[in-house]
């Protein structure tokens, strides 16, 4: 019979004059075969007192539909078949719990269906009911590899996956102290640990270290955690000078930074009159500037705030006295200086180097000097001047120094010297040049 094609039979009595009427018509009926057995059985896990099982859906199922998976074991040296559990499973998966450490077990899996079972799927050898173990090992992802940062009432919600068996143990410390369950709240599984402050404050910065132990084997892992905050305002604002229509400003960094670089600073004036204020300059790097443009006649205030990556100080500081921007006709003497010694006596920031070159090819060496006010050049080949011989090619530009040899011959090898000179001093360096002949070429011609 063909499977999933309804039938229907009838029956004729025979006899030795011929053939009977037939009976009536059975109900219809369709055949049915089992399933191919399950393929894949493998063993996904293992403990003390269970085991983790998987396998693969037949590869062919029939006309009927698949009832479920049924799944039996058997102790190493008997016969008896005990099911793993209670009727049939229609997952691909099953934990067999409540099992007696160190039996050694085969296990086998069954599909059915409405023609019953299939062939079994049996595993290749028993199974020792025993936990394997294994080395912890800490998962930690890349985020938390680089220092962590969080602002002040932010929550920090860390979840670090783990390996091991048996369960490891797992421990926190901050600091180098054990981690404090009012401090933060530390949940583990046996898969990963999650460590959770429901509301950042300036005193949860610092290194977290993960300690995750399986009798004498442990596995560590560091997580720095940076909770900023934003800064308080710069200290001493005041006016250095007024002339013209400039006034200069100086201040000093806030004694809080709020835990992280002050990026600059947001310099700020107003008139006296109205005390509106206008920004000067925003994310200014120092702590002096010079506010320019004022209008003569008026009398000016100044505030400075400190910027850091949370934003801008909650309070400023504010001058104490105010400028008056003078009216003209008043002679402004500006205060002298005494002109800056900038002078600096010569000094090679890059050495010549010691090069071989092949005859016939032009060669050139290089160095770079430094020096205020710009030193004078002088090449030497074996303590000889060669500034005046037309083989030669000297070259400066913004302090890089080149000599170019052109097409050189074995004559021209030796020690090569180049000399700085300025008032302030000098300083010199040193190469040797290695003129090698066209031997190679020749031979290579030759062939």
């Amino acid at each position: 019979m063909i499977e999933g094609v309804p039938y229907e039979m009838r029956v004729y009595a025979v006899n030795s004059i011929g053939m009977s009427r037939h009976s009536q018509a059975s109900q219809p009926f369709v055949p049915v075969a089992p399933t191919s057995e399950p393929i894949g059985l493998c063993v996904e896990d293992i403990s003390d007192t269970s085991i983790s099982l998987k396998w693969r859906p037949p590869e062919r199922i029939g006309a009927a539909e698949l009832e479920g998976y049924g799944i039996e074991y058997c102790k190493e040296g008997t016969d008896e078949w005990l099911p793993a559990m209670e009727g049939l499973t229609d997952r691909t998966s099953l934990i067999v719990r409540g099992l007696t450490t160190g039996d050694r077990l085969q296990f086998r899996v069954r599909a059915f269906n409405m023609a019953g079972p299939s062939g079994a799927s049996t595993l290749a050898q028993p199974i020792t009911i025993r936990e394997i173990m294994q080395r912890p090992k800490i998962c930690l992802p890349r985020n938390l590899r680089q220092t962590l940062i969080k602002i002040v009432g932010d929550s920090v919600n860390l979840m670090i996956p783990f390996q091991g068996k048996p369960r490891p143990k797992v421990t926190w410390s901050k600091d180098g102290e054990p981690l404090e369950a009012s401090f933060a709240s530390v949940r583990n599984s046996d898969l990963d640990t999650i460590l959770f402050i429901r509301k950042t404050e300036r005193k949860h910065s610092g290194k977290y270290d993960l300690h995750v132990q399986i009798e004498n084997v442990e596995d560590t892992a560091s997580i720095n955690l940076q909770i900023v905050d934003l800064p308080g305002p710069p200290e001493a604002l005041k006016i250095m000078d007024i002339w013209g229509f400039n006034v200069a400003l100086e201040w000093k960094p806030p004694k809080d930074n709020g835990n992280c670089e002050i990026l600059g600073y947001l310099v700020q004036k107003a008139e006296k009159k109205t005390m509106e204020w206008f920004t000067v300059y925003d994310l200014y790097r120092r702590t002096n500037c010079i506010a320019s443009d004022l209008i003569m006649g008026n009398e000016y205030v100044f505030r400075v705030s400190a910027i850091n990556q949370v934003g801008i100080s909650d309070e400023a500081c504010n001058t104490k006295d105010s400028a008056y921007i003078q009216k003209t006709g008043i002679e402004y003497k500006p205060p002298s200086y005494k002109d800056a010694d900038f002078t600096e006596a010569p000094k090679f920031t890059h050495p010549l180097v010691n090069r071989s070159v092949i005859a016939g090819y032009n060669a050139t060496l290089s160095c770079s000097v430094r020096g205020i006010p710009k030193p004078k050049v002088t090449w030497y080949k074996n303590k000889m001047d060669i500034s005046n011989e037309a083989k030669y090619r000297m070259l400066s530009k913004q302090g890089i120094l080149t000599l170019e040899i052109r097409k050189p011959c074995t004559f021209d090898g030796g020690v090569y010297t180049c000399k700085a000179v300025n008032d302030s001093g000098e300083d010199m360096v040193e190469c040797k040049l290695e003129v090698r002949p066209q031997i190679a070429r020749e031979v290579k011609a030759e062939k």
